[in-house]
């Protein structure tokens, strides 16, 4: 039957977020948010916003936001080091139309973040899966043993936790082709990883993602950005700039300056989060369950003798959302956000006996 869709339609594979059900009221921890509020400076932002703003274009360049961020990272980071995008999946979009090409493989870890897949295949990239470490930990070696066109990783790494040390970040910078981008994706590192930030001023090919959804508390406002050399910045302009002019809305812009303008408030909130975490997972092997080393806001964690299905279908009977991959190596295992203590006491009391 002939078809409107073009053939490249037909090769999607799309990203698949956590779950979001509407069937009853449920605590949510399988979507990695921050179960805290922003801060008092964007709750001010908001409420004093001029609506009638709304009505012009925002900056194209957020030049005012760029310069905010470039002010909590240090004083080795200029504006011009600074991008930003409507979320970090935008500009992973971005970052993988500008860096990595298909005469080799885009390397990545085996188990990591499930959208660079689904943007290679988006961008016709081919790629190449590189096997973790036996103790789950991303493998330099593995990355490094592989022919590509660029590497990319989260660390801490996704779903596992496990933060990859900065001497082992180096290791890799130091052994891979300077002509051919790194792209170290650092969504969790406000929670006790390692940034690669002071690496910037000795790598030209570094690139460093970065978001505000999980420790500046904006997974419903979209904000993302990149770190990196102003030559990758301004290559990265010429992308948006030939897809959308405008990716960052004034409000966003506005509550955004407003929240770097805050960033101890963070600094408290985050370091809490770790702390519940730390307790959590301690909770959790007194309970006879294998527990990744977290450094991000969530745990990845298994049940010996126990599917990870049957954990997740037990947390959902009590009200609670966590999130299984149903992949071949993690299937064992279910990744838990980290919520209030209070959430994290409801669902260890729902998974407490269960399986004794």
């Amino acid at each position: 039957m002939v078809t409107m869709f073009a053939k490249r339609f037909s090769e999607l594979r799309p990203y698949v977020p956590g779950e979001q059900p509407k069937d009853r009221a449920y605590v949510k921890l399988n979507a990695n948010e921050n179960p805290y509020p922003p801060a008092p400076a964007v709750q001010r932002a908001i409420r004093d916003f001029d609506a009638s703003a709304l009505r012009l274009y925002p900056d194209p360049d957020a030049r005012e936001l760029r310069r905010a961020i470039a002010s909590t990272l240090g004083d080795e980071v200029t504006e011009e080091m600074v991008f930003v995008g409507n979320g970090s999946d935008e500009v992973l979009s971005f970052v993988f139309y500008t860096f990595f090409d298909d005469d080799a493989p885009l390397v990545f870890p085996e188990h990591t973040y499930s959208f660079y897949p689904v943007y290679a295949g988006y961008y016709d990239i081919p790629v190449s899966r590189a096997p973790l470490a036996p103790d789950y930990s991303v493998d330099v070696d593995a990355l490094l043993a592989k022919k590509s066109s660029g590497i990319i990783f989260a660390n801490p790494n996704a779903p596992t936790g496990i933060s990859l040390p900065l001497a082992e970040v180096r290791r890799l910078l130091d052994s891979y082709p300077r002509d051919r981008a790194v792209v170290v994706d650092e969504a969790y590192v406000d929670f006790g990883g390692e940034t690669a930030i002071p690496l910037l001023r000795e790598y030209g090919n570094l690139v460093i993602v970065r978001t505000f959804s999980k420790s500046y508390c904006f997974a419903g406002a979209r904000l993302g950005y990149i770190v990196a050399n102003p030559d990758l910045i301004r290559a990265v302009f010429t992308t948006k700039n030939s897809f959308n002019h405008f990716p960052v809305d004034v409000l966003t812009q506005r509550i955004g300056i407003a929240a770097c303008s805050e960033a101890g408030y963070y600094t408290e909130i985050n370091s809490r989060i770790a702390r519940t975490r730390d307790s959590f997972a301690a909770s959790l092997s007194g309970e006879g369950w294998k527990v990744l080393p977290s450094r991000a806001n969530f745990v990845f964690a298994r049940k010996p003798g126990v599917s990870g299905r049957a954990v997740y279908e037990r947390a959902k009977a009590a009200g609670i959302l966590v999130r299984h991959f149903d992949q071949p190596g993690i299937s064992d295992f279910v990744r838990i956000s980290i919520g209030t203590d209070d959430d994290m006491r409801r669902l260890l009391e729902a998974l407490k006996g269960a399986w004794s």
